[in-house]
């Protein structure tokens, strides 16, 4: 008997995403393993996978029968999301590298910066680099608003309205407490 993709897309079930497809030729698309974290019917009745990648905190849905999923034979529990205060890498989500320092775009467009980094002049680095990457006049940019502080990262429910949040009102020596620039919008 033929298992029905949903008895394959369950709660539990290990997958493999592929995160490049080739069309073309299969041995070239990259996969990555995951997990299922629910599912749900779709507008027209299909179903949908709620797809969880390892090491990732944002899950993506797909059709369930999308080409670019393949089911694995293993179930396990999911794994709980991990919660509270973290020190951002650039593997994290909306963290980027430039000029040797990690930043993130805050604010409701992303119009403000958080550069993590002690130094002055690499804030400033980073902060042009940022600006000059997504088209923004650096004459407009006021790296004199450039303020150093202290920050806490805190991880959001998976559902939030964002990922994370940063709140820059921390102190040295509060528990992951990390040396930002912030700059203003």
């Amino acid at each position: 008997m033929t298992a029905t993709i949903e008895d394959l897309a369950v709660v539990g079930r290990r997958i493999e995403f592929a995160v490049h497809r080739s069309l073309i030729d299969d041995t070239a698309t990259l996969w990555a393993p995951g997990i299922i974290t629910g599912t749900e019917t779709g507008l027209n009745g299909s179903a949908l996978a709620r797809v969880r990648l390892d090491g990732q905190r944002s899950t993506r849905t797909v059709p369930a029968d999308y080409a670019g999923l393949r089911y694995l034979d293993e179930i396990a529990p999911v794994p709980e999301l991990p919660m509270g205060r973290f020190l951002p890498t650039v593997n994290e989500a909306a963290f980027y590298e430039k000029a040797s320092v990690v930043i993130a775009p805050i604010g409701e467009d992303g119009e403000e910066l958080v550069i993590l980094t002690a130094d002055r002049a690499k804030a400033r680095a980073a902060a042009l680099a940022h600006a000059r990457d997504i088209d923004l006049d650096v004459d407009y940019l006021d790296l004199n608003a450039l303020k150093a502080a202290w920050a806490v990262f805190e991880w959001e429910p998976e559902d939030g309205e964002c990922l994370w949040t940063v709140r820059l009102d921390a102190a040295e020596g509060d528990d992951m407490a990390v040396r930002v620039h912030y700059l203003p919008a």
